[in-house]
């Protein structure tokens, strides 16, 4: 016999004896053993049962993260955020260092050593279930919480913790350690919509994850544990415990000396809640962007992260938003102080925490913040306001030139003391000035929007549709249907120019008394200064509005030939009233209609379509939708000859194709003459207060409405075309001494100013077709060779043999037809 197998038989006799005894070793032994063996036949037989059933990792790769749909300006400005979850996908390498050894601190110190499971976190948690009899949370690795988050519930049971051992295995045999944290990192939930270290770094602190302090990564790492029972902004107490053990395991691990921990320690709290922070403030476009792509790709909108490129340009959004809230703040200083928005209930200055609380409540609009009145002298005021903050407003603070709002007409005299119109309790507004210094104010209870648009393809370059878009969502400016008034003057002036007459056309500025046959009931239109003027030639009554004019035009030309006229402008002019009050401009139209209609002057003749979306990119960047507006080709209009060598005429290569230029609806001819027209008005007519830009090619036409209810001013230069509307949401009178001058005008130029600011006067070019005549100012014909009075006039080449006379009506009563009523 071998000696080998000698020695290895006198051992089992040796381990038979000691059995035989039934000694406390061996039933030990037998017990290990047989565990064992059912522990391990039990795993293989859980191994072989769930395993098929598993996905495979390599879907991670493929896993397309929840990301919010961004909405950006054409300079690559966020304006607009919108998503059910707040993500903003990371690299690796943008990931901090120090943010990564909190992680590690806090949720696996040895992710680098192990290779999916941690044994120690393992023993862990058996040792827990052996206390409490049930699994408990915790003992997961990174790898572990990953495979348990993207596959998996949270739900505690056997199956679901074998299940995630067994995809940490496998994740961790197909991806890097460093994959595996740039997944775990743009996946985790960390409270408040938050998902992802950058959302959280932007929801809690408002910055990019890189300027985060030891003692806020450690706040963000906390919360991964229980996003409520950790969240700063919730239970801060307990939030603060948390990350002061997250810094001193740093200290712990060798992570941080002991100056850091000190000072990351003794760090206070910085949490706060921050929005999505926008670089423009442009919410109405933000919104009509989020429409369009919903329409086109429906809710998932939402979550595929796509990005969408406006034609808004950043600059010229904050200038017009800026422009109508000074515009707007004008008006209401114009009419007076109305009153207190709200009053609170009486508290003292040692306990306002009834009024905090009310406050909070209370939205901030255009820039002015809520605050309640807790003390007031004669000449000075206390508020609170939302955050808690006391702010003593002195009496040039706004305070001094405060007058009663009385009626839309009338205001009451200054006040002479703060106790005349404020009192503990009542709730106001203040805004900041250009100082930093706090103002009394108030909210205007009147609205506007502007809008402004590239005439030569309809791009949307700014956009406001209200006061605020937390105050009111209806948009203006494509939704508010108003009558222009006087600014639909020109496309009725263009209809009669394509019709016989010339802007040295004499019209008679004088009354008209027209019967309604079926009510019997006379109408007597009026100028907005109840005066005539008499025969003028048609220029002049453009600028200087004069609506007898424009009531003696549309009956000589005909409602068809004009309503056919304005059809080609892009109204709806079958609903259009079929009666002469549509030459004072009595149709409804959105400021939008009228930008694009009045871009066909700026452009030279040529129909566009407003746009406002550019491009769309999904999450990978590739570009899946792109706008292909009509662009305006002038130089297509003119044939372009070549010749062969031979001498013979070549055929034209259009500059354009056919299907991407904007069509032409006016003769440029026409078009130039409506410039020149048009120029005049802010030269010498309603809109003289723009002359103060400078400029000598802006154009553009005001536009008041009965009552008056609405102002407008639309205006343009070859490059801009800006239409702005101001009234009440209610159609309510705005006072006697409103017009589009003084209510629509300014605020088109603030706008502008800046707007065209660098930008080289441009005059159009004359076209082929136009001549320049001398004409007697008061007859509108040739002048007499000498006259020292002879003004110049352009003129179609065909019309310098004829001047009209038409419309020398006297102040006769005319009868017109019932079908025009």
């Amino acid at each position: 016999m071998p000696a080998t197998y000698s020695g290895f038989a006198n051992s089992l006799i040796h381990i038979e004896k000691m059995f035989s005894k039934k000694s406390f070793f061996g039933i030990i032994f037998w017990l290990l053993l047989a565990g064992t063996s059912v522990t391990l036949v039990t795993l293989t037989g859980l191994y072989l049962y769930l395993s098929p059933k598993l996905p495979p990792v390599e879907t991670l790769r493929e896993i397309k993260l929840q990301t919010p749909l961004r909405v950006y300006s054409s300079d690559g400005k966020l304006i607009g955020e919108f998503g059910e979850q707040r993500r903003t996908p990371l690299t690796y390498d943008q990931i901090p260092p120090l943010y990564i050894k909190a992680l590690l601190s806090a949720e696996d110190a040895e992710f680098f050593e192990h290779h999916g499971v941690s044994l120690k976190g393992m023993l862990r948690a058996a040792s827990q279930i052996l206390k409490s009899g049930a699994i408990q949370s915790g003992g997961s690795t990174i790898t572990q919480q990953l495979a348990r988050d993207f596959f998996l519930t949270r739900k505690q049971v056997f199956s679901r913790k074998f299940n995630e051992i067994l995809l940490s295995l496998e994740i961790e045999r197909k991806f890097t350690k460093e994959e595996i944290l740039e997944l775990f990192n743009n996946k985790m939930f960390f409270g408040n919509r938050a998902y992802g270290l950058q959302s959280a770094a932007q929801i809690y602190y408002g910055k990019d994850v890189k300027e985060l302090s030891i003692a806020q990564y450690a706040m963000i790492v906390g919360v991964l544990k229980a996003p409520s029972a950790y969240n700063p902004l919730a239970n801060l107490k307990r939030a603060m415990i948390r990350r002061d053990w997250i810094i001193g395991r740093m200290y712990e691990l060798g992570h941080i000396d002991r100056q850091t921990y000190e000072a990351a320690i003794n760090e206070p709290n910085t949490a706060s809640y921050h929005g999505t922070t926008l670089d423009v403030q442009a919410p109405y476009i933000s919104e009509m962007a989020r429409q369009e792509v919903l329409d086109r790709f429906g809710d998932k909108a939402y979550s595929e992260g796509y990005k969408v490129y406006t034609s808004v340009d950043s600059a010229m959004q904050a200038t017009a938003q800026a422009a109508v809230l000074k515009g707007l703040l004008g008006y209401d200083q114009r009419h007076g102080y109305r009153g207190p928005e709200r009053r609170l209930k009486p508290s003292t200055e040692a306990d306002l925490t009834d009024w905090l609380d009310e406050l909070q409540t209370i939205s901030s609009l255009g820039g002015q913040e809520p605050a309640a009145v807790v003390k007031v002298t004669e000449k000075a005021v206390r508020v609170l306001m939302g955050n808690g903050e006391l702010i003593d407003l002195d009496w040039d603070q706004g305070l001094s030139n405060v007058r009663p709002y009385i009626t839309e007409d009338s205001r009451g005299p200054a006040y002479t003391k703060a106790t005349d119109f404020l009192k503990t309790g009542d709730v106001i507004r203040i805004t900041k000035d250009d100082d930093d210094q706090w103002n009394f104010s108030q909210v205007p209870a009147i609205q506007a929007t502007l809008v402004s648009l590239d005439p030569m393809d309809g791009a949307i370059r700014s956009l406001v549709g209200g006061f605020d878009f937390n105050q009111s969502h209806y948009n203006r400016a494509t939704q508010g249907m108003r009558q222009p008034g006087s600014s639909f003057k020109p496309f009725l002036y263009t209809a009669a120019l394509e019709n016989g007459f010339t802007p040295a056309s004499i019209i008679n500025d004088a009354p008209i008394v027209i019967e309604n046959t079926s009510t019997g009931v006379a109408w007597r239109p009026e100028n907005d200064d109840g005066k005539f003027v008499g025969p003028m030639r048609l220029r002049q009554a453009l600028y200087r509005s004069r609506n007898l004019v424009s009531i003696r035009l549309l009956r000589s030309i005909g409602m068809q030939t004009a309503l056919d006229s304005f059809a080609r402008f892009g109204f709806n002019a079958k609903e259009f009233p079929r009666d002469l009050t549509l030459a004072l401009g009595t149709p409804a139209l959105t400021p939008m209609q009228m930008a694009t209609a009045y871009a066909t002057f700026a452009n030279g003749g040529f129909k566009i379509d407003p746009y406002l979306v550019t491009r769309i990119e999904d999450d990978k960047g590739r570009v899946v939708h792109e706008a292909k507006p009509k662009r305006v080709c002038k130089e297509c209009d003119t044939k372009q000859v070549s010749y062969a060598a031979d001498g013979s005429e070549l055929p034209a290569m259009p500059s354009m194709n056919s299907s991407e230029r904007a069509p032409r609806i006016v003769d440029a001819r026409i078009a130039y003459l409506m410039d020149s027209m048009l120029r005049d008005v802010v030269d010498k007519g309603t809109a003289r207060l723009a002359k103060q830009l400078g400029r000598r090619d802006l154009a553009g036409k005001t536009g008041t409405t009965n009552g008056p209810r609405d102002t407008w001013f639309s205006g343009y230069n070859p490059n801009i075309v800006t239409t702005v509307w101001v009234g009440f949401d209610q159609n309510t009178l705005l006072g006697k001494r409103e017009f589009g001058s003084s209510a629509a005008l300014p605020i088109w130029i603030d706008f502008m100013r800046t707007a065209l600011e660098g930008v080289p006067d441009h005059l159009p070019r004359q076209p082929e077709g136009i001549v320049t005549v001398r004409i007697n100012p008061d007859t509108g014909k040739p002048a007499m060779p000498g006259d020292p009075d002879a003004i110049f006039e352009v003129f179609l080449g065909e019309d310098t043999a004829r001047t009209s006379a038409a419309g020398n009506e006297s102040t006769e009563q005319v009868t017109l037809p019932e079908e025009l009523f």
